[in-house]
């Protein structure tokens, strides 16, 4: 019966959405080893966002001669302009610094399994925008508040909560560099902590620029150009951030090692290749499809950490990936009931209509304000 399902409605969907979420769990996996080989953060966050900007460009640069016979995007206002910067460097560049600091205290399953609360935090600021409606009366609201509640719960059942030991491959594990031996993978309690509350303040940043998204794209039109300005000035704000804390030159060099490895693979793969085929995805299947798949993920890092990472899981984070998996499903779930019983077009302008005011407001009075040529 699912084969027969797949082959009608085509397995490429399928298939990208696996890619993707291999691609993410390689992520955090060659986070974890270049920050366990010794690389730093800032200076990881840098390379990383040189590198998406430089894997954009050609893609930028080919549309836009392609596109020539049709009429370009609007230009950007300075107005605009400050406003994309703001909110790549809190969104991309900041959170990227406090989730790569993070993960120097926690592990990469947990690194992992944070990402499951982005639906939710999306949902919750959304909401206090008046971007999003919420009708707890209703069966739909009702799962999504309570999918956000679990989500926060599995992820402070993370932070708080280890547990004994579930098990362990130190004797099965392979080495990843020299540096990797010297260092251990099991934290105090207050370093566990320590990371998992900046791993926590980092996915709310990165909620925050998730939110910001499609009212920034409706006022803004230009997927492309859109996502490569805020490669661009992210990289610059975390270039200058990570050459104020990190002035030794012996930081910034790049050899073929894992370093080279996961800052490419991070700018070029994730940013470069996944974050269009999510795109591709969510046009011929809907957010929810490519947010369903978000577990597997979560299961490819435990597993692979344990193996590759020497890594101890515990059954707090087993507890912790059950609350988070079952208030992910709840929260998706809701939002697909939603979205079947209001219309996609209803849906949308309940969405946009709040902030698409307050923008032309705002823009009206820019115009007043603006002097005459």
């Amino acid at each position: 019966m699912m084969g027969r399902i797949i082959r009608k409605k085509g397995v490429k969907p399928y298939a990208a959405v696996v890619v993707m979420q291999c691609s993410y769990a390689g992520m955090i996996l060659l986070s974890k080893a270049a920050m366990t080989a010794g690389m730093k953060p800032p200076v990881f966050v840098a390379y990383r966002q040189a590198f998406a900007a430089a894997a954009l460009l050609p893609f930028f640069a080919f549309f836009l001669f392609k596109s020539k016979e049709s009429p370009p995007p609007p230009p950007l206002t300075w107005t605009g302009v400050f406003k994309i910067f703001f909110i790549a460097s809190y969104g991309l560049a900041l959170s990227l610094n406090l989730n790569l600091a993070g993960l120097e205290y926690i592990s990469a399953t947990f690194g992992t399994a944070i990402l499951s609360i982005v639906p939710a935090l999306v949902f919750i600021f959304s909401v206090c925008l008046r971007i999003e409606g919420l009708t707890i009366s209703e069966c739909h609201g009702l799962a999504k508040t309570v999918g956000a509640i679990l989500g926060l719960s599995g992820a402070m059942a993370f932070t708080f909560y280890k547990g004994p030991p579930l098990f362990s491959t130190h004797r099965h594990h392979l080495q990843i560099s020299s540096v990797h031996q010297k260092r251990t993978n099991d934290h105090t309690k207050q370093d566990w902590i320590k990371g998992s509350i900046l791993a926590i303040v980092a996915q709310l940043f990165y909620s925050m620029w998730l939110t910001m998204q499609a009212p920034l794209l409706k006022q803004y039109p230009g997927k492309l150009r859109l996502t490569l300005l805020q490669c661009v000035f992210s990289c610059i704000t975390a270039t200058i951030y990570s050459a104020a804390v990190e002035r030794h030159i012996s930081s910034w060099k790049l050899q073929w090692d894992i370093n080279l490895l996961s800052v490419a693979y991070c700018g070029v793969i994730v940013t470069g290749i996944s974050y269009w085929l999510q795109a591709w995805v969510i046009e011929k299947k809907g957010p929810v499809f490519s947010a369903m798949f978000g577990p597997l993920a979560l299961i490819l890092a435990a597993i692979f950490s344990a193996l590759f990472l020497n890594e101890t899981l515990h059954w707090g984070s087993v507890l912790g990936c059950g609350l988070l998996i079952v208030g992910l499903y709840s929260f998706l779930w809701g939002r697909n009931k939603e979205a079947q019983t209001s219309g996609p077009k209803e849906v949308l302008e309940a969405q946009f209509e709040s902030f698409s005011t307050s923008v032309a407001a705002d823009e009206e009075q820019c115009r007043k304000q603006a002097p005459s040529a």
